[in-house]
């Protein structure tokens, strides 16, 4: 197997990690009629799942030292497998309320394992290029969700066609672990020094022990995930549901308009690979938080509801470059040594964001209407561009201090 083989391989696994994401958000209309369950029951199935991924990314690097990448990334994809298909045959909601919890540990692990191999051992475009092959699965999650019901309200197809790709994915992953210890350069894979890494993407050393909440921008750059990844998560768990009690739209174009968001995603982070080599980090926050913004807003207006897709696609287009170029800008901001223990702060607070504020957004929802989902977004919008400044202004006044020292 090339090292461009292996490359495309840890792609694959990333679009596998992205298939399940929308994948409640979805079918939740379809699914809590046939179970019995309230509108905001979503939001604790959300907070099992979220909360699994809180947990396995804590506890990812002992694994990463103990197992390796290739190990553990094989064996969550796996459990991610059987979580799916556990849901699929699940009679009520406490059963998928059980299948909630290896499903958010799975998907969690997955994530923090190959963002630290890609990161540790490929250049950054390629972690750019990464997140956009999340988009990919994301992308056809809903997709493979509206065909499943369009015949028939099938939910539990979608998450048995679903779990069964996920067990494909993890078969390929267990041939490939005697290549995850090797140099994978390759073409189309070019690779950091191998002297970062330990084995299988396991760090060789740490930073100092200064206090990094301390550093001026940071408590910022952690409100500033906090607040990004309730947006996004707030959009896939309540978009579907949005369209179709707000402005009136079937079940299954509802799935297919939320695949615009996602499809948004996955076309605008291909091309910040691209867009990298002219425009630095700061600048390309801005034009996607002010995109962000527009689109919320045209979702908000009370416009003709074909213009809902095309509000969510250009959501979608906004958030491509804010995630990929917080975390490529840190080490920039705040230091290399610090940039390891900032970036970890970081996925936790992603993490809560996307835990705690989409059940808070469904409980607001479910008390008033569907119709204050653009109005939660606009203020999301809103925080994460006034955040965006201050640590523009936090991290220049910071590096003309140590100028004139």
């Amino acid at each position: 197997m090339t090292g461009t083989v292996f490359l495309g391989l840890i792609y694959l696994t990333f679009i596998s990690l992205g298939l399940p994401d929308p994948l409640l958000g979805t079918a939740w209309p379809v699914m809590r009629l046939e179970l019995g369950a309230s509108l905001d029951a979503a939001g604790i199935l959300s907070v099992i799942i979220s909360g699994g991924t809180i947990v396995s990314s804590l506890c990812c690097g002992r694994l990463l030292e103990r197992w390796g990448a290739g190990k553990v990334t094989a064996c969550s994809v796996l459990l991610t497998a059987g979580a799916l298909t556990l849901s699929s045959v699940s009679p009520s909601l406490l059963p998928l309320g059980l299948a909630a919890l290896p499903l958010g540990l799975g998907g969690g692990a997955v994530d923090a394992a190959l963002n630290n191999f890609v990161a540790l051992r490929y250049t950054p475009r390629h972690m750019s290029w990464l997140h956009c092959f999340w988009g990919v699965g994301a992308f056809a999650g809903p997709l493979i969700i509206a065909r499943w019901l369009s015949r028939g309200d099938n939910w539990r197809g979608a998450y048995l066609t679903l779990g069964l790709i996920q067990s494909g994915v993890s078969l390929l992953l267990f041939m490939s672990l005697p290549l995850w210890d090797r140099p994978q350069a390759g073409r189309g894979g070019e690779q950091r020094g191998q002297e970062e890494a330990g084995p299988q993407g396991g760090r060789a050393g740490a930073g100092g022990k200064k206090n990094v909440l301390r550093i001026p921008g940071v408590p910022q750059t952690l409100a500033m995930f906090f607040m990004y990844c309730a947006f996004e998560y707030i959009i896939g768990l309540w978009g579907a549901s949005f369209l179709i009690e707000a402005r009136g739209f079937a079940k299954a174009d509802a799935a297919r308009a939320l695949a615009l968001y996602f499809m948004g995603i996955t076309a605008g982070r291909f091309g910040t690979g691209f867009l990298t080599m002219r425009l630095n980090g700061g600048a390309l926050i801005r034009v996607g938080l002010a995109v962000i913004s527009a689109g919320s807003l045209l979702l908000l207006l009370p416009l003709p509801p074909p213009l809902a897709p095309l509000a969510l696609l250009i959501i979608g287009l906004g958030c491509a470059p804010v995630y990929p170029s917080i975390i490529h800008l840190t080490p920039e901001r705040f230091g290399p040594a610090n940039s390891s223990r900032i970036i970890g702060l970081e996925m936790a607070c992603a993490y809560c964001g996307s835990t705690f504020m989409p059940p808070l957004a469904g409980f607001a929802a479910a008390r008033t209407s569907m119709a204050v989902i653009p109005a939660i977004l606009l203020c999301c919008g809103a925080a994460m561009l006034f955040m965006s400044e201050k640590i523009h202004k936090a991290v220049k006044t910071r590096k003309q201090g140590s100028m004139i020292r």
